[in-house]
């Protein structure tokens, strides 16, 4: 009986475990200057499977409009941006992280001029993201929640990628988000529920 019960709570302890390795979160963006209107979403869904690391998918969305009110052509430009990709963040130190991603983003583009049809663009583009960033306080697997900020350069040498300038040069990528586990706290109250259930048993 008691060897069952052992046995039974070793199983529940690893499928316990495994749960509160996995977070969530991402971040938001939403911005208006200089007749330019952004806005964009990269939840992010992932797994710890070290205390110095994790990996993860990141989904990207992200919707841009420019009016060009002080050029010669007066055009506007649509364009959305959406893809995933996996990244793996490591940590020297709790509060400091390298991060390496990979990307691949389908853009359409949509030029409409003052005077003329409009011109669509489609691309799909892939892209290297290196950098790092900084935490408030990871605290390991299935910590507390916790916010970041993070820079990240594309590394590809695509001209096409939505991380370049008009010269195909990289432009830093900025980015602060929110990260916490998805079962850290139930898990918890279960045990603590069970652990006073068996000590009543005991006795």
């Amino acid at each position: 009986m008691l060897a069952q019960v052992a046995a039974q709570h070793t199983e529940e302890a690893e499928k316990r475990d495994w749960k509160q390795n996995l977070f969530t979160g991402g971040t938001v963006s939403l911005g208006f200057f200089n007749n330019n209107f952004l806005i964009g979403a990269n939840p992010v869904f992932g797994y710890s499977f070290t205390n110095w690391a994790e990996l993860a998918l990141q989904v990207n969305f992200s919707y841009n409009s420019v009016r060009d009110y002080n050029g010669i052509f007066n055009n506007k430009l649509r364009q959305t941006t959406y893809g995933a990709g996996p990244f793996i963040r490591i940590y020297p130190l709790r509060f400091v992280f390298a991060q390496a991603q990979i990307e691949h983003n389908f853009i359409r583009s949509k030029n409409i001029p003052l005077n003329g049809p409009p011109e669509v663009r489609k691309n799909d583009v892939g892209s290297i993201l290196i950098g790092g960033g900084y935490t408030s306080n990871r605290a390991g697997r299935g910590g507390e929640p916790f916010y970041y900020l993070s820079i990240l350069f594309d590394v590809s040498g695509n001209i096409l990628s939505p991380y370049t300038d008009n010269f195909g040069r990289a432009t830093p990528v900025f980015r602060a988000g929110l990260q916490f586990p998805l079962f850290q706290g139930n898990l918890n109250r279960s045990y603590k529920n069970r652990s006073r259930s068996d000590g009543f048993l005991r006795m």
